[in-house]
């Protein structure tokens, strides 16, 4: 850091990710002063080693999959392999690319980068290589880390997301520990490479957060698409030698691969960094907050994995954007929680917003919600991709839409309008006449609801 450089801001933010750095760029915006401290690299784990690189081999996945399939639509092409070599530098390519942007972003819009690693060490200041900086107001956004299980070490064949990312091989076979959404994504971008793949969930279902019909239509296409899976068994240990590793399960039960994913969801990065010393409410690891995202201490606010909720990287930016304009006086509405929409990228793919049929139950009453689930087999478009899958609406009975979850090719792109739906409390009977555009995968969802406003037309009474 030069002489020159101000050591006090309006909003100081602590880490970079996709929660600090919309923090500072609306700050900057609303005319505030910001220092933002970042011991890596700008746009933290979702664009280096997360969303962005996960999504690109998804779409390496994709294009395997349809060489594979092209015969059978009559296009003449083989699957001849993957070069891993290529693929990450493809990867890499869209990395480096949306990195150079946002740097850019931050330059131009005069936020004030403070490099290296940050610890709070007042309730208005954060101290960086050695160097004391102060903020009328401070934002911890620290994100997260892969999370192993205790007595789980990682190295060798045993590896998190982070270590998979950069394999530059596609393995023979893999055990994927873990069902949510880090571990079935992996599971079919490698089953899509070639793989053999085998997940095992403690819980009963795959993508276990989901509404459970979601998740039941997610295991009958990874059957189909020969994706092994064991649920509702614990993992006990693993072993690893030159030729692979050895998982055995609580009920004593043996697997082998060539490697093994532990993907057990993430943890917040809030260990050593001051926390606890300046008196922030935790929870295991977590920053506890009120609904404006303050923490009880001074003017600290904290946003992003590090508060307890959804770890998705749109819910730290909108938070983000929350506290910079909460910081500037503008009174901003809380953000609903269930309201976030939720997407798992996997093929199928599995999109969801506001509530689970059980959740929706519970708030209202069973007697109280309906539901419809309309067949994607019903739609054109669907045949066309010869996609399989659903999309199932909940409404409150002579009241909103609740909750729309979906199961089929690209249905994470029908997530927006499905969002406007559920968070503007929009009624069946409000929808049924929107027209959507035909022959598209959006149209299955206004079919939906005009089976839920009583007068569905592409689906048997």
């Amino acid at each position: 850091m030069s002489e020159s450089t101000p050591r006090s801001f309006d909003v100081l933010i602590l880490g970079g990710g996709s929660g600090g750095y919309a923090a500072a760029l609306r700050s900057a915006q609303l005319g505030l002063t910001v220092g933002l401290v970042e011991e890596s690299k700008v746009g933290g784990t979702c664009l280096h080693n997360g969303c962005i690189p996960t999504k690109a081999l998804l779409h390496a996945a994709e294009v395997a999959e349809t060489a594979a399939h092209g015969p059978s639509i009559g296009v003449s092409t083989t699957f001849a392999g993957v070069d891993m070599n290529g693929v990450n530098a493809y990867k890499q390519g869209v990395i480096d690319r949306l990195y150079k942007g946002l740097q850019g972003l931050i330059k131009s819009r005069k936020v004030t980068m403070i490099e290296g690693h940050g610890t709070l060490v007042g309730p208005d200041a954060i101290e960086v290589r050695g160097e004391r900086y102060t903020g009328k107001n401070i934002v911890l956004a620290t994100g997260s880390y892969a999370r192993s299980l205790p007595g789980l070490e990682i190295g060798g064949r045993v590896m998190t997301s982070d270590q998979a990312l950069n394999l530059d091989y596609v393995p023979r076979s893999a055990i994927v520990l873990g069902g949510g959404v880090i571990g079935v994504e992996f599971a079919s971008v490698w089953k899509s490479f070639g793989s053999e793949v085998h997940i095992i969930e403690a819980l009963p279902h795959l993508a276990p957060n989901e509404d459970e019909s979601l998740s039941k239509g997610l295991e009958r296409a990874f059957r189909k698409r020969k994706i092994g899976f064991t649920l509702g068994k614990r993992f006990q240990s693993v072993t690893q030698d030159d030729n692979g590793v050895t998982v055995t399960l609580e009920d004593g039960t043996t697997q082998q691969a060539d490697i093994l994913l532990v993907a057990v969801g993430r943890g917040p990065r809030t260990a050593s960094l001051g926390y606890e010393q300046q008196g922030l409410n935790m929870d295991r690891g977590f920053v506890l907050t009120d609904d404006r995202l303050h923490t009880g201490v001074g003017s600290i606010y904290a946003v992003g994995d590090i508060v307890p909720g959804l770890q998705l990287a749109h819910r730290g930016f909108q938070q983000g954007i929350f506290v910079a304009e909460q910081i500037a006086g503008l009174n901003p509405q809380p953000i609903v929680e269930s309201n976030i929409p939720r997407v798992t990228y996997c093929e199928p793919e599995v999109a969801s917003v506001g509530l689970t049929e059980a959740k929706a139950a519970e708030q209202y009453g069973a007697d109280k919600i309906a539901s419809v689930e309309y067949n994607l087999g019903g739609n054109g478009k669907s045949q066309i991709l010869g996609t399989t899958g659903f999309i199932k609406l909940i409404r409150v009975v002579d009241g909103p839409v609740v909750g729309v979850h979906m199961l089929g090719a690209r249905v994470g792109e029908q997530i927006g309008e499905a969002q406007l739906i559920v968070s503007w409390d929009a009624h069946p009977e409000d929808v049924a006449p929107l027209v959507h555009a035909h022959p598209t995968q959006n149209e299955a969802l206004g079919e939906a609801h005009l089976a839920l406003a009583g007068k569905p037309l592409h689906a048997h009474d």
